[in-house]
């Protein structure tokens, strides 16, 4: 998938805006002046590295933060529609998790952790169009955003490290000490944890669904040669994507980030 450099730029000022509606002071200036600070690197982020993962193209990451907020508060009313107890956290809570739950695929504050590809064979066959930053010190994505927050003077309650910390749910295993006890005492005292995955859940299936399944609908599926990509055989129209890189191309005051972008 590839979206304009509108797209691109209507998503971040849509994320901008739920900071705005959603974060209260002092917190929301940081955040905001944090996320200006990095604005052409997140803008121009995927959501994950390979195309069998989930928006892991340019500009991708936003998009999959904005469904995630979306779902966030649509499953927030489903829960207490069904008698949650919604004293136990926040609607501000629940946009500040959704909002940083990935926050960690950033990288630091140096380096961004997800790089144009440089082996063609893994593009190719892969479907790998990035690759991670070995520049980049390894740290899990949940530890990485809490830290980036905290080293910007951006505080969280509990419920948001909570929640920010075991968005994936039990998917991974670093999270079963939260949420596989059989003690009451010792399970989460807010349901907001478990809202969050399932809105991230939701929001990574759809965006899956959205990118293979009319694929693998298809009865006969080609590999779009150095694409990794099912296709009935027809070329890719490389002017659309050539207009569609020049216009984002123009957004971005970074000259490396231009480059970057204009390798992929």
């Amino acid at each position: 998938m590839n979206l304009t450099a509108e797209q691109i730029q209507s998503n971040w000022n849509e994320l901008m805006d739920y900071i705005d509606e959603y974060i209260s002071e002092p917190r929301k200036e940081k955040l905001l002046e944090f996320y200006e600070q990095y604005a052409d690197r997140l803008m121009l982020m995927p959501a994950a590295h390979k195309k069998e993962y989930h928006n892991a193209f340019p500009g991708g990451y936003v998009e999959h933060v904005l469904r995630v907020i979306r779902c966030a508060l649509k499953q927030a009313k489903l829960w207490e529609s069904e008698g949650c107890d919604m004293s136990t956290f926040t609607t501000e809570e629940l946009v500040f998790s959704a909002l940083n739950h990935d926050l960690g695929k950033m990288g630091d504050e140096n380096e961004e952790s997800y790089i144009p590809q440089t082996d063609n064979w893994r593009k190719e066959k892969l479907g790998e169009d990035y690759m991670f930053n070995t520049k980049v010190p390894f740290s899990s994505v949940p530890d990485r955003g809490l830290f980036m927050l905290q080293s910007h003077g951006i505080q969280y309650t509990f419920n948001e490290m909570l929640a920010i910390q075991t968005h994936d749910g039990l998917y991974d295993k670093a999270n079963e000490k939260y949420l596989m006890s059989y003690m009451p005492e010792q399970k989460p005292r807010t349901s907001l944890p478990f809202i969050i995955h399932q809105a991230d859940l939701m929001a990574a299936r759809i965006e899956f669904e959205r990118e293979w399944l009319p694929k693998l609908k298809e009865g006969k599926k080609s590999v779009d040669a150095g694409k990794g990509n099912f296709t009935l055989g027809n070329k890719p129209n490389m002017s659309k994507k050539t207009s569609t890189k020049t216009k984002a191309l123009g957004t971005f005051k970074s000259e490396g980030l231009k480059n970057i972008f204009d390798s992929l």
